[in-house]
């Protein structure tokens, strides 16, 4: 699992690196958590497009300004001082900033990586990080607990015994499951208008299970279907948008989803 949330902020910008054919809105699979069909219509989405966006979810709006209200806090620091959190060969975790892989991917982004094991404190995080790490972990509980909801929907469909095989991966303290805020600087004014071209974030795949993925207001992210179209993801901060991993893919030829921002 991979929790994504794009900060609020105004001053950001990206430049459009393809030109999309299809139209989003008939693209992307809406589903509704609360229809008794859910489950089917996850299993149907995971089949053809390995994408889809989920709304009446639960996870509490206030929660989630709140932490996004603390993370901004933290992105508008120095460098100097987001650095003292910086990732390193050794631990992962913590402040990224440009490179975004092991391979030495280059974006245009900057980034906090958590592990979401109870022992993901940073003890040099800046600030009231007793706030901020309460945020952390009841965001994550809840988005891990939504989908746990949506793992055991896919094996109920793929009738998969027992139903909580996936969720029982999820919630695994030993798990390789892990928390991003991503945010995405303001691109320099010679590179905005001389016309070359910003990534955000790399075309990738997920390896995990599941990720779930929340927007701002601030549209970017794009999903590659089966036949080479990418397709802008309209903007919605009130739903969630989950992706198939590399590592649930093989089930039934479900479909997975290369993305970028």
């Amino acid at each position: 699992m991979v929790v994504l949330s794009r900060p609020v902020l105004d001053n950001f910008s990206l430049i459009k690196t393809s030109e999309t054919t299809a139209n989003p809105s008939t693209v992307i699979p809406e589903i509704d958590l609360l229809d008794p069909h859910a489950g089917n219509l996850i299993v149907k989405a995971c089949e053809e497009y390995g994408f889809f966006k989920v709304i009446n979810h639960g996870i509490p709006v206030e929660s989630v300004t709140k932490l996004e209200a603390e993370t901004i806090k933290f992105f508008e620091l120095p460098q100097s001082e987001k650095d003292k959190t910086g990732t390193s060969t050794l631990n992962p975790f913590g402040y990224g900033n440009k490179r975004i892989g092991p391979n030495g991917d280059v974006g245009w982004i900057e980034y906090l990586l958590f592990s979401t094991s109870p022992q993901n404190c940073l003890s040099n995080f800046p600030g009231n990080s007793e706030i901020f790490w309460t945020l952390v972990n009841d965001y994550v509980s809840a988005v891990r607990h939504r989908l746990c909801g949506v793992s055991e929907m896919i094996a109920d469909g793929l009738k998969i015994r027992p139903r909580n095989v996936l969720s029982r991966l999820l919630k695994d303290q030993k798990s390789d499951s892990c928390f991003r805020l991503n945010h995405y600087p303001p691109c320099p004014e010679h590179q905005a208008f001389s016309g070359q071209s910003l990534i955000g974030f790399g075309e990738h795949t997920d390896p995990q299970i599941l990720s779930a993925l929340r927007s701002n207001n601030t549209s970017g992210l794009q999903i590659c279907l089966r036949d080479g179209t990418w397709v802008s993801v309209p903007a919605d901060q009130s739903s969630l948008f989950i992706n198939v991993g590399d590592s649930l893919q093989p089930l039934n030829l479900f479909s997975f989803i290369y993305s970028k921002r």
